[in-house]
């Protein structure tokens, strides 16, 4: 009852004030969540800067976006700020953003996050694969009903973007359900 009031209030927001205001955000009763692993260390400054979306679980706050892309700064107080964009029912679509912050949870390594569009609600933000030279990350939540994979720039070799598929699986992903993300080159 508590999990359908909160997505209640996130799709009002969703449609009230962006679409993509609750981008990220996963609210979840605790005991609903499953195992899930993350990377052991994350080092914020490489973490930072644009990231392309390839492909990700679709989502209603995100329907209709192309050219998707998420862009993460280091603030001076502390936290991450949070740029989503999109382009909206088309690559030449007009340009959709929200944006937020991110706190690092304590004894994560950098890998969990909170991740915060509107107040009061944060999100589970877990890098759960990243490339030892930060060239793409993977991102989901312990319930694993969110999931993106992020790459910096906006294609992905193929061989690549099947493997991360590949260890999807083996983490127990319903991988049949991700959407290749349309981007202009």
């Amino acid at each position: 009852m508590i999990r359908n009031y909160k997505i209640s209030l996130l799709e009002h927001f969703s449609s009230s004030r962006n679409f993509f205001v609750a981008c990220l955000i996963v609210v979840q009763h605790p005991l609903m969540a499953q195992t899930l692993e993350t990377v052991p260390f994350v080092d914020l400054s490489r973490y930072s800067g644009k990231w392309y979306e390839i492909a990700s679980f679709p989502q209603r706050f995100q329907k209709g976006c192309t050219c998707t892309t998420a862009e993460y700064t280091l603030s001076d107080k502390g936290y991450v700020i949070v740029e989503n964009t999109c382009r909206k029912d088309s690559v030449n679509g007009p340009v959709k953003g929200i944006k937020g912050k991110a706190w690092v949870q304590k004894n994560s390594g950098n890998a969990k996050l909170k991740v915060q569009f509107f107040w009061p609600f944060r999100g589970n933000y877990w890098i759960i694969d990243l490339a030892n030279d930060y060239s793409y990350a993977v991102v989901s939540e312990p319930g694993k009903a969110y999931l993106w994979i992020l790459c910096r720039t906006n294609t992905m070799p193929e061989e690549e973007y099947r493997a991360i598929v590949e260890r999807l699986k083996t983490k127990g992903f319903a991988t049949e359900k991700l959407q290749k993300t349309t981007h202009t080159h």
